[in-house]
């Protein structure tokens, strides 16, 4: 396992189900973590900084050929959408628990993932013809389409490397930032250019693939809650998304899997406008934060899945026999300080009591006592529920966020709580701005 925290427990209590022997990395800074007990072997691969642990290829190849590991799971960030990675792993006689890294290489770049998805005819963002190379050709494509327009990193992902420009000015500037950011986060700065739909829906799609050319969707999730391009709520099945348009975007994501050659899981993102209007924006080859939302509403254990198809099963499971069952809804708790422009909060967690009650599930590696190093994602616990209904759904979530006492940090709790007030929220009409441009810019009370 070549992760930490919440996703390296994860993979642990998969594979103990499985009857499969578990390793785990992990960084100085995590030395003290309750959930390394938990696996047959546990090895230190250097200091508190990623750079110089988590995301150092060679040390973890060799923590692997210490236990003499038949695979490695990269869990989700740091290696586990770099191909280079994929391809050394599989070079040194080590299954990735993941897709091919040609795959990777493929559907990892925006802009190449965007003509494959146009030759697989699923509908893509209008967009600029490749990557812009200069001021006067962003500038034309500007005039062509309208503004506002996105400026978008060719190899981003998370919202680095991404710019609103509304005119001509914010344009010029906003690509020298998105250049300068994509360069400094991913060492590529290549951008491209699609028009900004107003006011969208983020809606994903789950895929399983496996090794013998079977492709399947699992139903779609709304992301639409976020704040600067990162999620905070997921939820699934997606409100009021007509059922036509919910199987043809989930046949475009089964399309464009396929003409990728993909397996193990996956995700294709699409942006919904007001019409039910789908477009391409991107897909994530690697397993998804908000994967347990799925895992839920259908009774399909991702994790599991991934490992079965990295040791050459095929799928278990046919289109027909995946069903919806119910609603259900992730919270991202994070060591956040909402009230402070979501400053982070590291440090020891004096009092951790978490909820229950039925339908609740949380998946997390904090005990009391635990203290959240500055070294990381500040995400600490992924509170779920599972009801029959959405209703019902959102009223176990509000008293799950009730009974969670987090005390020595602050959380986004509060502001989840805030959120699942609202009546945009309650009646499915939130969309991709809703945080910034109602919740923190004081409109919420209004709305509620």
């Amino acid at each position: 396992m070549a992760n930490r925290g919440e996703i390296a427990l994860r993979v642990i209590r998969a594979c103990r189900d499985l009857n499969i022997e578990v390793a785990v990395v992990y960084s100085e800074a995590d030395r003290d973590a309750a959930y390394l007990r938990l696996a047959d072997r546990a090895i230190c691969i250097g200091p508190g900084p990623a750079s110089e642990s988590y995301l150092k290829i060679p040390r973890i190849i060799a923590a692997a050929e210490i236990v003499n590991a038949d695979a490695i799971h990269p869990g989700y960030g740091f290696l586990s959408e770099n191909p280079h990675f994929a391809q050394v792993c599989r070079d040194c006689n080590i299954e990735f628990i993941g897709p091919p890294e040609e795959a990777m290489r493929e559907v990892g770049n925006k802009d190449r993932a965007k003509q494959l998805a146009k030759k697989a005819k699923v509908p893509t963002v209008p967009g600029s013809d490749g990557l812009i190379t200069s001021d006067e050709e962003a500038l034309r494509f500007a005039q062509q389409v309208g503004y506002p327009v996105l400026i978008k990193a060719a190899a981003g992902g998370g919202g680095r490397g991404m710019r609103v420009a509304r005119n001509d000015v914010s344009l010029i500037s906003g690509l020298a930032q998105a250049r300068q950011e994509a360069e400094a986060a991913f060492k590529d700065g290549s951008v491209y250019l699609e028009k900004y739909l107003d006011r969208p829906r983020h809606i994903e799609v789950q895929l399983l693939g496996d090794k013998h050319g079977n492709v399947i969707h699992l139903y779609e999730r709304d992301c639409s809650l976020q704040r600067r391009h990162q999620k905070l709520l997921e939820e699934s099945p997606a409100p009021n998304l007509p059922e036509k348009v919910r199987d043809k975007i989930c046949d475009a994501a089964v399309r464009l899997a396929k003409a990728a050659n993909y397996y193990s899981a996956g995700t294709c993102e699409f942006l919904v406008d007001q019409d039910n209007q789908f477009y391409f924006i991107e897909v994530n080859a690697r397993i998804q934060v908000e994967h347990p939302v799925t895992e839920l509403v259908t009774g399909v254990d991702l994790i599991q899945e991934q490992i079965r198809i990295a040791a050459g099963e095929k799928l278990r499971y046919t289109q027909k026999e995946i069903q919806l069952r119910g609603a259900a809804i992730e919270c991202r708790i994070n060591a956040e300080d909402p009230a402070h422009d979501f400053r982070p909060s590291a440090g020891t967690i004096s009092k951790w009591q978490p909820p229950g009650g039925p339908g609740v599930r949380l998946d997390t590696h904090v005990v009391s006592g635990y203290r959240v190093p500055p070294n990381y994602d500040s995400m600490v616990a992924k509170l779920l529920v599972h009801r029959p209904t959405r209703t019902e759904a959102i009223a176990s979530m509000r008293r799950a966020l009730r009974e969670f006492v987090v005390e020595g940090i602050h959380t986004t709790i509060p502001l989840h709580q805030e959120i699942l007030t609202t009546s945009a929220y309650v009646e499915g009409t939130v969309d991709t701005t809703y945080i910034e441009r109602v919740l923190l810019a004081g409109g919420a009370s209004a709305d509620k």
